[in-house]
């Protein structure tokens, strides 16, 4: 396989989990499934530098399980990606799996294709044995000649060691349509007559098919993200590139990466691994560590990790406290970020393999 092909494949993130994703430089869209989406007329991708990027969900066809995505950027630097003969798969043929399975790191797993016109759920997917798992969907499935086959999907989750995939045939589909698209709105096509559809409507206009249920409905947020969300906003970072799954993010401020989640339903944390321990010398930087009052934040070690956090019982979370504590979220990003500058030159400790260096 094409060892460039690492560059073409971007992590999808929302307030609702994540996916995989893949580029096309020849429409200059990013391809991923309609159900890794759902729900969201905006979202976040990621490259495998973990640089953000706004990412506008332009056109869906849900019974293909297919979704277009337009981001405004330069990716002309990026290779071509090539689409398969529409029916070039044979069984036994070798296919490559690429996406981040999990939100892990990117993984290409390799496998062979078991049928490649597996009729499920009244739909026919391409069957390979290759090891396919949440976080997957919507990234691309290779030939050996690293050309793309299909469109990984992981939600068949009854299917022991199978994975499937969306037919290069069906994203050829939605990809005629593209001529022409608004790149700033949302759009639907009708599976029955492949109008385009923008604004919400129960029936399609041109046919009468019935459109799926909720289609145009984006998620709505609970309370307590949209008030982490304004503190992040407060931090100068946009929450949409933030978001990594329900009521959790992961972003960078500066050098620090800042995670901020709910645990067990109970308490919103807030923790930034700044800092490795030195090597030599490690004294100096305990004595400072124990000896400091960083409240409201805590210091802790894990292995030669420093991590800085903050914590409240979400109980706790009252109109009275809000201010103050929305106040300790924002300034913990800001002392992570002066921090970890500090605990390098002052005492030689190393940047945390977190951290993100400007180039």
């Amino acid at each position: 396989m094409d060892q460039n092909i690492y560059k073409l494949v971007y992590k999808v993130t929302h307030a609702g989990g994540s996916g995989s994703c893949f580029y096309l430089k020849s429409y200059n869209l990013f391809v991923t499934n309609y159900h890794v989406v759902n729900g969201f007329h905006t979202v976040a991708i990621h490259d495998n530098d973990r640089n953000p990027y706004l990412a506008k969900v332009v056109l869906v066809n849900p019974s293909l399980d297919i979704a277009l995505l337009a981001v405004d950027a330069d990716f002309s630097a990026l290779p071509e990606l090539s689409l398969a003969a529409d029916d070039s798969l044979a069984i036994g043929g070798k296919v490559s799996v690429a996406g981040y399975p999990y939100g892990m790191p990117f993984t290409v797993t390799e496998g062979s294709v078991s049928s490649p016109k597996q009729l499920m759920e009244g739909k026919y997917y391409i069957q390979t044995d290759a090891a396919v798992n949440p976080g997957n969907s919507g990234g691309p499935i290779f030939n050996e000649n690293s050309e793309v086959v299909g469109v990984t999907v992981s939600k068949f989750t009854n299917a022991d060691n199978m994975g499937f995939g969306v037919r290069v045939e069906a994203l050829r589909k939605l990809l005629e349509s593209v001529d022409g698209v608004d790149r700033n709105t949302f759009q639907v096509q009708c599976d029955s007559c492949d109008e385009l559809i923008s604004e919400e409507e129960e029936f399609c206009p041109s046919c009468g098919e019935k459109l799926p249920e909720e289609v145009f409905a984006e998620r709505e947020q609970s309370p307590l993200s949209v008030f982490c969300e304004q503190a992040i906003a407060e931090m100068g970072v946009n929450p949409i590139l933030a978001r990594d799954g329900y009521d959790s993010w992961t972003f960078h401020k500066g050098s620090s990466e800042i995670r901020i989640f709910v645990y067990e339903n109970t308490y919103l944390f807030a923790v930034s691994p700044i800092n490795l321990l030195p090597k030599k010398e490690v004294e100096r930087v305990l004595d400072y560590i124990l000896s400091e009052d960083f409240a409201p934040y805590k210091l802790g070690i894990e292995g030669r990790q420093i991590y800085m956090a903050y914590r409240i019982h979400l109980s706790d979370l009252t109109e009275e406290s809000e201010d103050e504590i929305r106040k300790n979220l924002v300034n913990l990003a800001f002392k992570a970020d002066d921090m970890d500058n500090m605990l390098v030159e002052q005492f030689g400790c190393e940047f945390s393999e977190y951290s993100k260096q400007e180039a």
